[in-house]
C-alpha cells in the first residue's frame, strides 16, 4: 500500500508534467500549490521541489508576464492577447507560490524552512537572468530587489530565533550584489520595525538582525568586488560594483541598528567584533562615537569592551574624548581581575598609560588603585598586574616615591589615599606608599611573593613583556606547579611527640602486649 508521501509525489509529478507539456492543463498548477499547505512535512517538501522545477522552467522559458502586473480579473476583461492572458494568470500563480514559500520560512520543520529559503534564492537567481520588470532604458540595471526583501524580512522575525536559518543563508552573502541589497533591505526593515514598536527593545528580533549582519564579510579593496549572482550588461558602471557604495550601505545598516537601545548581551557581542569587523569598513568611523559613549557609560564588562572601539577612534581617527582617563580610572573595581575580558582591558590600559607625558598624580592613582584591588585578586591575575605596575614605574620615575617613601603608612587606616574618590587628581595617591605590594610579598603563592619582592630592588630600564601573562589562567598556573621538580625538600628533624606534645607510651605498650 502506497504511503501518503509517495502518493502525493506521484500526483505532483503528474501535475508538473501536464502543466509544462500543455497550457490547456495550466489549471493543474492549483494541485501543486494546494499541497504547499499540507500538514505532513514530507508532502510539503515534495511540493516545494515541484514548484521549484515548475516555475524555474517557466521563468527560463519566458512564460511569466513581464512588467507591472495587472489585476487578474481586470486582465480577463481587457483587450489582452491569449498569450498575455496566460502569462498574467501564471504570473499570479507564481506570486502565490512565492508568498507560500515566504510563510513556510517560519514552519516548525527546519527542512521545510531551509528548502523554502533555497528555492526562493533560486528564484532570485532566475529572475535576475530573466527579469520580470521591463527595461526602463537600454542597458538599465535589473535586480529582483522586492523578492530578496521578502526573504530578508522573514529571515529576521520578531518572535522566533532564526540563527540556524541565517547560518544557512550565509553562502549567498558571498555574492557582492546579494550582500549589497541585503544590507539595504535590513536597514529599511530595522527602521520599519523599530518605528512600529516605538523604540521598545525587541531582544529576539535584534538578535536575529545581529546574527545576519555580523555574518557579512566585507571586501576591503575595489578589485575584490567581482562576485555577482546577477550579471549586468554594463557591469562596471553598476553602482553595486563600487566599494564605496558597499561601505555606504554597510555604514547605514550598522548605524541604523546601533542607534536603538540593545539588550545587554548584544552590547557585548557588538563590542567584541566592533574594532575588527565594523570600524574598518565604515566611511566615517567617528559616527560610532554616540554608540560607544552609551556603551562606555553602562559600566562593567560592557565598558571594558567599549575601550577597544574608543582606542581605534582616538589613535587612528584623532577623536577627542573628554575626561577619558577619569572614566578609565572609574572602571577599576574588584571585578577587573575576574572578568572574562581581563586580558583585553589590561592590554588597552597598557597602551593608554604608555605615554611619558601623563602627569605623575594620574599614574600614581592608577598604581594605587590597582595595588589596592590586588589584595583580593587571584594568583594568576597578580602575576600579570605586578609586572604591569613595575612597567608604570619604569615609564614614570616620579611615581617611585610610592615605593621608597620611608615612614609611610603601614596599613589601610593610616593611608592618605582616598580609594572612593572618582577624580584621580583628588585621590592623594602621591602622598601614599605602596604597602599593598609589601603585603603581597607574604602571599601564600611563592611565585606571587617572589614577583612582589621585585620592588625592593632597583628596577631595570627594560620593561617586562606582559603579553604572555595577560591570558594566564588558574588551570595553567596549577599545571605549571605540577610540572615543577621538587629539590631540597626540608624533612622533619624532631621526633613526633604525639598529639599533645608527649610521647604516647601507653599506646606503645598496648601494641607491644598484643
Amino acid at each position: 500500500m502506497a504511503q501518503p508521501g509517495q502518493s502525493a509525489a506521484a500526483a505532483l509529478a503528474s501535475s508538473l508534467e501536464s502543466v509544462l507539456r500543455s497550457r490547456g492543463s495550466a489549471n493543474r498548477v492549483f494541485e501543486i500549490l494546494e499541497l504547499l499547505q499540507a500538514e505532513e512535512a514530507d508532502v510539503i517538501l515534495c511540493a516545494i521541489r515541484t514548484c521549484s522545477r515548475l516555475f524555474g522552467a517557466l521563468l527560463e522559458r519566458g512564460e511569466l508576464f513581464v512588467g507591472q502586473l495587472p489585476d487578474e480579473e481586470t486582465s480577463l476583461r481587457d483587450n489582452y492577447s491569449a498569450e498575455d492572458k496566460y502569462k498574467i494568470w501564471m504570473r499570479h500563480r507564481y506570486n502565490s507560490c512565492v508568498n507560500c514559500l515566504v510563510e513556510l520560512m517560519s514552519h516548525e520543520s527546519f527542512q521545510v524552512k531551509e528548502l523554502s529559503l533555497t528555492t526562493l534564492m533560486k528564484f532570485v537567481d532566475l529572475e535576475g537572468k530573466n527579469p520580470l520588470v521591463k527595461e526602463e532604458w537600454k542597458g538599465s540595471f535589473r535586480f529582483p530587489r522586492e523578492l530578496l526583501k521578502l526573504v530578508v524580512k522573514n529571515l529576521i522575525p520578531c518572535e522566533e530565533d532564526s540563527s540556524l536559518l541565517i547560518s544557512r543563508f550565509q553562502e549567498y552573502l558571498e555574492y557582492d550584489d546579494i550582500r549589497y541589497f541585503v544590507m539595504k533591505a535590513v536597514a529599511e526593515n530595522i527602521g520599519q520595525v523599530m518605528h512600529k514598536t516605538k523604540e521598545v527593545p525587541l531582544p529576539i528580533y535584534q538578535q536575529n538582525v545581529f546574527s545576519l549582519i555580523s555574518s557579512m564579510s566585507m571586501p576591503s579593496k575595489e578589485n575584490e568586488v567581482v562576485n555577482f549572482m546577477v550579471q549586468q550588461a554594463n557591469q562596471e558602471e553598476w553602482k553595486v560594483s563600487k566599494l564605496k557604495e558597499h561601505k555606504r550601505a554597510f555604514e547605514r545598516m550598522w548605524l541604523g541598528f546601533l542607534k536603538h537601545k540593545l539588550p545587554t548581551s548584544l552590547y557585548k557581542k557588538v563590542l567584541v567584533i566592533l574594532h575588527d569587523s565594523i570600524l574598518p569598513h565604515l566611511n566615517e568611523p567617528t559616527l560610532m562615537i554616540d554608540f560607544l559613549t552609551v556603551a562606555y557609560d553602562i559600566g562593567g564588562a560592557i565598558s571594558l569592551l567599549a575601550l577597544n572601539g574608543l582606542f581605534v577612534l582616538i589613535h587612528q581617527h584623532n577623536l577627542e574624548y573628554p575626561d577619558f582617563y577619569k572614566k578609565l580610572y572609574s572602571l577599576l573595581d574588584a571585578s577587573i581581575y575576574h572578568v572574562k575580558y581581563r586580558a583585553r582591558f589590561f592590554h588597552l590600559a597598557d597602551l593608554f598609560l604608555s605615554s611619558s607625558h601623563l602627569p605623575a598624580y594620574l599614574v600614581a592613582a592608577f598604581i594605587k588603585r590597582l595595588s589596592r584591588l590586588a589584595l583580593t585578586a587571584p594568583p594568576q591575575a597578580l602575576l600579570m598586574v605586578i609586572p604591569f605596575i613595575c612597567n608604570l614605574f619604569r615609564r614614570h620615575p616620579a611615581c617611585k616615591v610610592l615605593v621608597h617613601r620611608p615612614g609611610g603608612p603601614e596599613d589601610l587606616s593610616e593611608d592618605p589615599y582616598i580609594m572612593d574618590e572618582e577624580e584621580p587628581s583628588e585621590s592623594r595617591a602621591l602622598e601614599s606608599s605602596l604597602w599593598e605590594l609589601q603585603t603581597l610579598q607574604n602571599h601564600y603563592h611563592p611565585d606571587v611573593s617572589q614577583a612582589a619582592a621585585v620592588v625592593n630592588q632597583s628596577l631595570s630600564e627594560l620593561e617586562d613583556d606582559i603579553s604572555e601573562l595577560l591570558e594566564l589562567s588558574a588551570y595553567e598556573l596549577f599545571d605549571r606547579e605540577l610540572k615543577k621538580k621538587a629539590t631540597g625538600v626540608p624533612l622533619e628533624f624532631e621526633q613526633v611527640r604525639g598529639l599533645f606534645g608527649k610521647k604516647n607510651d601507653l599506646f606503645a605498650e598496648h601494641f607491644a602486649l598484643e
